[in-house]
């Protein structure tokens, strides 16, 4: 298996290119003994993606800031043993499945017949459950052509995995644009009714990753209404206008100001962990933007799913050191996570999230960086 990752990564790279390029080099082994490897992204304008196929995670986002200064500005860990010990705490980077989010009581019907599911937050499921997308091993292979580099990861999950029924096969298409952009392609299709939610949890801190709170970012959400939940987070079928409120981000608000404002949806909550209604109605459209002063670095999410995630990392623990040798602490990141809605097997009003046989899961995601002029 080493041997043919490592003539992989041969095919897989081109050195002293002056475009875009992709190398994949070995990264380590899992406890269990399987191979994993690093797949680098370049284009040709100063900015590096760094993903492994374990969990599919994205490892490193490397850009400029507005004097040209590089800096990583995705949160992550410095070894595969880290992210194999952690990152069930954290989900740093991973693609999450087989359903993001949550699913109350951790059970849902399809076509009469109940699913009963793994519950590991409280009576709840999340993201799927235990041993998730978060921790298998991908299949990998380089992509890409001009000015872009890409990586195409694929994936099968047997049925009854998670206890999901169905036999899935999903494939991720990471792409680095030569307009610095973070491309996600998903596509999956299975051989029986199941509910799928794919989407990446990176955390960013456009500072640079271990440098302390997001607080000072502000974060631009152009949509009107957001998810109620319970105090579990799981959405009551209700939305809330955010006109307002402390969730009201149409024309931009630095983070930490908003959250330290009252409300119902955020007593006895640490901070931000809600979603937005979109309109984009399946189209590839603006989502979010995100800026920090200090760095000048800005982020746009586009996104052709439904809601979009805002997680303001309130439960770190605080006692566990990244790939910088910092702690990471609580509101050190935010998480923009695009996605369907959470509990949408119980929620007839919601998006569907069932896919069938012979239909094909289709859904994009972008991540576009920039820098202010000075």
């Amino acid at each position: 298996m080493k041997n043919a990752f490592l003539a992989f990564a041969v095919l897989g790279a081109t050195p002293g290119a002056a475009a875009a390029d992709v190398t994949i080099k070995p990264y380590g082994t899992t406890r269990d003994g399987r191979d994993v490897v690093q797949v680098i992204l370049r284009n040709d304008r100063g900015m590096e993606v760094r993903l492994i196929n374990y969990g599919a995670i994205v490892t490193d986002v490397i850009v400029p800031d507005s004097r040209g200064r590089k800096a990583n500005v995705a949160l992550g860990f410095g070894s595969l043993a880290d992210y194999e010990a952690k990152n069930g705490n954290y989900g740093f980077g991973a693609i999450m499945g087989r359903y993001a989010g949550r699913i109350a009581n951790a059970r849902f019907s399809i076509d009469g017949k109940p699913v009963t599911l793994a519950a590991n937050d409280g009576p709840n499921t999340l993201h799927g459950g235990p041993d998730g997308f978060d921790t298998k091993v991908w299949e990998v292979r380089p992509t890409g052509s001009g000015g872009d580099a890409g990586a195409v990861l694929h994936y099968v999950s047997p049925a009854g995995e998670q206890n999901f029924p169905g036999r899935l096969d999903v494939t991720v298409t990471y792409t680095l644009t030569r307009n610095n952009e973070l491309r996600l392609d998903y596509q999956a299709t299975t051989d029986a009714p199941t509910a799928l939610n794919l989407t990446n949890h990176s955390y960013f801190n456009l500072a640079g990753a271990g440098s302390g709170t997001v607080r000072s970012h502000v974060l631009t959400i152009p949509a009107d209404r957001i998810l109620e939940t319970s105090p579990a987070g799981i959405p009551t079928g209700a939305t809330v206008d955010v006109a307002g409120t402390p969730f009201d981000f149409r024309r931009g608000a630095a983070i930490g100001a908003m959250m330290d404002r009252p409300h119902p949806q955020l007593e006895g909550r640490r901070g931000i962990n809600h979603s937005w209604v979109l309109g984009n109605r399946g189209r590839l459209a603006l989502a979010a933007s995100l800026r920090d002063p200090a760095s000048g670095r800005r982020m746009e999410v586009l996104t052709t799913e439904p809601s979009l995630l805002a997680y303001t990392a309130d439960y770190f623990p605080g006692t566990d050191e990244g790939a910088q040798g910092k702690i990471y602490r609580q509101h050190d990141a935010l998480a923009l996570e695009a996605q369907h809605f959470p509990d949408a097997p119980n929620q007839p009003a919601f998006p569907s999230t069932i896919l069938r046989a012979g239909e094909t899961y289709r859904a994009t995601t972008v991540f576009r960086f920039s820098a202010d002029k000075r």
